[in-house]
């Protein structure tokens, strides 16, 4: 039931990025460190698993964690979830340590980690919470699209470069906009328990078109990329396709079209991780 909840997409994901930040600072040159990788790696892991799984701990406890569940049972998964939490959060500590004593840890990247647990706490810790005040998503699609890729090129690198911004930017717009679909497709349940989510701040009638608005946006962002020459990022348009049929699918509901959710979804989360994939394949590969 834990594994359920720790949300192993998320995970997934985070190691995409991750490794598209490290084959960025490799493509720029700079020597890959092993030890650094894994350690890094398995950093943002951690700190991702705890990001799940607090969020899970401090639900409101008119939502049910799982379905027919007992009193006595809810609050034995919420203890077991905050216990695995809080080791999580604590290795991830000690691999920041490991990564100081083994010199790979410059102010940069340590800024970055921090950035990391900051967003793990206020995402899903009262009071702060965002989950719970509509801006859950963002600090969800910065952690996976900016923060972890930022901390996979820091460790290796060492410096910032502006090709990471030109990467994380736009591949944040396109996660922000995957966890938007996902909003459209748990609505009811939303309305049901009242959960402040993004979709229900902004409502459908703003939703929509800024959900086409950050597709658009990343795209340019792409497109000016390749304007200042760094066109190792055409790779990205491989996904622009998707992108376009994502805002037809979701326009065609706005309209009133029979949703289909499963199509949805899937378009919106090929659009963000294989955006990511191929251009993590293309750095590995120059």
């Amino acid at each position: 039931m834990i594994l359920k909840m720790t949300r192993p997409l998320h995970l997934l994901l985070a190691a995409l990025t991750y490794a598209l930040g490290a084959s960025a600072a490799g493509y720029l040159g700079r020597p890959f460190q092993p030890l650094t990788f894994t350690l890094g790696l398995g950093g943002v892991l951690l700190a991702q698993l705890s990001m799940s799984l607090l969020a899970e701990v401090f639900r409101p406890y008119n939502e049910p964690l799982v379905e027919g569940e007992t009193p006595r049972q809810k609050e034995t998964l919420r203890n077991n979830m905050l216990y695995i939490s809080i080791a999580a959060l604590s290795s991830s500590a000690f691999i920041v340590y490991l990564l100081y004593l083994n010199r790979a840890l410059t102010l940069p990247s340590f800024i970055f980690l921090l950035s990391s647990f900051v967003l793990v706490v206020s995402y899903a810790i009262p009071p702060m919470r965002l989950l719970d005040r509509g801006f859950g998503e963002l600090a969800l699609a910065a952690h996976l699209a900016y923060v972890v890729p930022s901390v996979g090129f820091l460790l290796q690198a060492g410096e910032h470069h502006r090709l990471l911004t030109f990467v994380v930017v736009p591949l944040t717009a396109l996660a922000l906009a995957y966890f938007l679909i996902v909003n459209f497709t748990t609505f009811p349940a939303d309305q049901k328990y009242q959960r402040a989510t993004l979709l229900r701040r902004l409502a459908w009638e703003r939703a929509v078109p800024f959900h086409h608005s950050l597709l658009v946006f990343a795209y340019v962002i792409f497109f000016v990329a390749l304007l200042l020459r760094l066109t190792i990022l055409s790779t990205a348009f491989l996904t622009l396709p998707f992108a376009l049929l994502q805002i037809f699918l979701l326009r065609s509901v706005a309209l009133g079209g029979k949703p289909n959710w499963t199509l949805l979804t899937s378009t919106a989360l090929a659009v963000f991780g294989l955006t990511a994939y191929f251009i993590a394949l293309t750095f590995w590969l120059r």
